[in-house]
This record gives structure tokens, sequence and C-alpha cells, in this order.
């Protein structure tokens, strides 16, 4: 693990950056070169580089339009006396708190420390807390769950036209949005799984409304995937041992439907599956604890309906 702080990031991307740029803006409002290195806390010589050389830039935060108005402002404060040391510290903090919140610190971050990518970090915002420590472990889940039917053989025959998506809930979830999954659907390319994107909380809608309807039942049932429905699939679902459910294709009010089938028989199945109707393609859902869980639960299926 390549263990970066994000104020390594600002220190070593963004500050330098912001030096250039004042240095440059300072000029503009016609402040020698002294001057504007008493500002900055640099050398004469160092602000004779920034403003006749081309140092490097980080383009994510130089071309930031936020960045553009805060040098604008503090440089004209400083050159008409309007803001102090202090003034242009406070500003530049706010850019940087911003810069933070989910923007180019993140991404630059991110880059610097891959195992963070895909985890939608905002340590820097709210800390370590159990809350972001749930979150973490449920985006983990879809992410195995993906790697899971990307190398499972022969799931290419059971990814519907509209793709598959899988879905695992944070505890006690009770909106879409509590809901990770992939975005735009886990999709077949070339013969190939292909998974598009990293999980996002509130990323598929179908999912999300099988996986609340399923914990509304029994809260420990957290996660679900999407498969074509095929009698070998279901077949050896059967062979297992596994609980089936069929239900009706329309998707009205689902959510609340499947509640009601889940209710009348006090539990919720293992398998969750239609026959389609018309425009709706035949869908069979595969129910666990997590997404992971279920990925694997499919593989297994998917392994028997093929043998």
């Amino acid at each position: 693990m390549s263990l970066r702080l994000p104020s390594e990031i600002v220190v070593q991307d963004v500050l330098p950056t912001l030096r250039v740029l004042l240095a440059r803006e300072l000029s503009a409002h016609g402040l020698t070169q002294q001057a504007v290195a008493a500002h900055l806390g640099v050398t004469q010589a160092a602000v004779s580089t920034y403003v006749n050389d081309d140092p490097d830039l980080e383009s994510r935060i130089a071309d930031h339009p936020r960045t553009g108005e805060t040098v604008e402002r503090i440089a004209a404060g400083l050159a008409d006396g309007e803001m102090d040391g202090y003034d242009a510290l406070a500003a530049v903090l706010e850019l940087v708190h911003a810069f933070e919140d989910r923007g180019p610190v993140c991404e630059l971050h991110e880059e610097a420390m891959p195992e963070l990518q895909g985890l939608g970090c905002d340590l820097c915002v709210r800390g370590a807390n159990p809350e972001l420590r749930r979150e973490r472990e449920v985006l983990d889940s879809v992410r195995e769950a993906s790697r899971v039917l990307a190398t499972t053989p022969g799931i290419v025959g059971y990814v519907p036209n509209v793709g598959t998506n899988v879905g695992t809930a944070l505890p006690e979830a009770d909106a879409v949005s509590d809901v990770a999954a992939v975005p735009g659907r886990i999709y077949v390319m070339d013969g190939s799984v292909e998974v598009p994107a990293n999980p996002e909380f509130g990323a598929s809608k179908h999912v999300a409304t099988t996986v609340l309807a399923a914990m509304a039942v029994d809260p420990d049932r957290r996660g679900a995937l999407n498969l074509a429905t095929d009698d070998a699939l279901l077949e050896a679902a059967r062979a297992r041992d596994l609980d089936l459910l069929e239900f009706e294709a329309d998707y009205d009010d689902r959510g609340d439907r499947l509640r009601e089938r889940f209710d009348d028989r006090s539990t919720v199945p293992d398998v969750l599956y239609h026959r389609g109707a018309f425009g709706i393609e035949p869908i069979t859902y595969v129910l666990a604890e997590t997404g992971a869980d279920a990925a694997r639960l499919a593989a297994e299926l998917v392994a028997d309906a093929e043998a």
C-alpha cells in the first residue's frame, strides 16, 4: 500500500500551482517581484521563475474556475490593501477545503493512492467513522461481486439484453440511495462480461427495489443480482434445494407487491423470477446476505446449469 496523506497532495500539487498563479496575477497588478516574494513567502528568484519561465502546473488545479476566481480575488485584495496575509490564507484554505470535498484533490489523491479508487472517499470532509466504514464494506461487496461475474465461465449466456446488475444495501436501508450497485449496468461485449464503472449508491433502481422489499421481511437479505430467466438455471436452483418464487413481470408497484408476497410466506426466496411480459424481458434475481454472496451463488448455479 502506498500511504499518502491528502495534505501531501496539497503541498506537492496545489500550493506550488497557486504560488505560480498568484505571482503572475500580483505582477499583473503592478507589484514588484520583491513585493510579490514578500506576500508569498518565497525568494525574489523564485518569483522571477514563476513569472518569466514555464514551471510545471497541475492542470486540474490551474484550470479549475474556482482557482481563477480565488487567485484574482486574493491578488486584487493584496494589491489594493483590502486583504492582509490572514485574509489571503483564509481564502486559500477555503479553496483547498472545497477541492478536498470530492474535488481535484480527491482525484489526485486517488491517483497517488489507488486503494482509494471507487470508494467515494470523503475522509477529508467527514473523517473516519463507523458510517463511512459500513459504506466502504457495502461498496467492496459490490466490487467483489463484479469480479466474480466477470470471471465466471459461461456467465455471458445468462446476462439479459438489458444488462446485469448487482447490489448490496446498507444495514437498515430504506431508500434506493442506500443500495450500492454498478452505474450503467454490467453488460456483454465481444463475448466477455464488462463492468463499466466502480459501484455507487443509488445506481440501480430495479435491483434496489428488490433488495429493499426483501429487507422489509428479512433484514439480513441485503444483496441481489439479476440474470436472464433460464430453465436450466432454475432447475439447478431446485436441485440445490433453494427456495424459488415466481412473480408477475408487470413493473407497477413492484416493491409493494414483492413485500406482500414475501409477507404472505414469511420468508424471502433465494431465487425470484418472472417469465416476462410484452416489452419486458424475463428476469431472475438471486438473493443473499450481500451482493458478493449472491454473485457466488449465481456462479455456482451457472456452473451447474452448464454441466
